[in-house]
């Protein structure tokens, strides 16, 4: 069972219910939820919401580790196979539209990519920045450089990692994806989404808790370990602008407005990328979801 949709819509407490009405074992598919120090900030499932069903794959990271895609998915594969020899239906949740990619289309066997390099490309994009990159991504990996926005720091960085690495293009490597681990065919599978303001709403209100339930220490004490900026922890949504105001550079409140808006923006990437990468999939609301995946199961 694969439960994917934008941030807030409802996806966790839709796993829970799936779990407990049929019966089940929750995998986490969202790749801020996998860190340690980030469990109020990314709305990770409660310990009472953990105790109700077994959940896996959540807040095991340490937030100094750059954990990739490709970990992700060798992690996910060993948690199915437990799942399939203990008998138990896997519900794999998240919002991180590229782990149900990989699970249901392959990766590229790119192989690991030397510390140096890493720290090497990362530096370069701090002090040159991402649009120079871009362009260099651009007479390396065209094509690569054609699907990626000159923003998108994290993914250009990736890109000419692999080159440096390699020698060959991700594109290239692409191209020879291994076999996918799930069949999409024949998978059960929703997608659950709300109206955009009603969404815009829950973000908000959500964000405010966090606040008061313990994200500031959570954000501070991530702060104070003085970790990389570029370490995907270290970029989670309004970690960055909760940070900003521990220095002093800016209200709580400008803040939690910042960390609200960039989380809605995240939003609409997350629905582009599922309309484009899994059109067939059924589009519900958290109120018909659960219908949606008892007639496929």
């Amino acid at each position: 069972m694969l439960i994917a949709g934008p941030t807030a819509s409802g996806k966790s407490a839709l796993a829970i219910a799936v779990a407990e009405r049929f019966g089940g074992r929750i995998i986490n598919a969202d790749s801020m939820q996998v860190y340690a120090d980030l469990r109020v900030i990314t709305a990770r499932p409660t310990p009472d919401e953990e105790a109700q069903v077994p959940h896996v794959m959540y807040g095991w990271i340490d937030a100094a580790v750059n954990y990739s895609a490709g970990q992700w998915l060798r992690d996910a594969e060993q948690e199915l196979e437990t799942c399939r020899r203990d008998g138990v239906r896997p519900i794999i949740v998240g919002g991180t539209g590229l782990y149900f990619k990989l699970l249901t289309s392959g990766i590229a066997a790119i192989p690991p990519i030397p510390e140096e390099i890493r720290q090497s490309v990362r530096a370069r994009i701090e002090r040159e920045g991402s649009q120079a990159l871009h362009a260099e991504l651009a007479v390396g990996d065209p094509e690569a450089a054609a699907r990626l926005h000159t923003s998108d720091g994290s993914r250009i960085v990736r890109a000419i990692e692999v080159l440096e690495a390699t020698g060959r293009t991700l594109s290239d490597w692409q191209r020879e994806n291994a076999p996918p681990i799930l069949d999409g065919a024949n998978t059960a599978c929703v997608f659950v989404d709300c109206d955009r303001d009603d969404l815009a709403g829950r973000i908000g209100r959500r964000f405010d808790q966090m606040l008061e339930q313990g994200a500031l220490d959570e954000v501070k004490a991530l702060g104070e370990r003085k970790l990389d900026p570029a370490l995907p922890a270290m970029k989670a949504h309004g970690v960055p602008w909760l940070i900003k105001y521990f220095d002093g550079k800016i209200s709580l409140a400008d803040a939690a407005s910042h960390g609200k808006l960039e989380t809605l923006q995240y939003t609409k990437r997350q629905r582009t990328w599922a309309r484009n990468q899994f059109p067939d999939w059924p589009w519900e609301t958290s109120e018909t979801a659960l219908g949606s995946v008892a007639r496929q199961l």
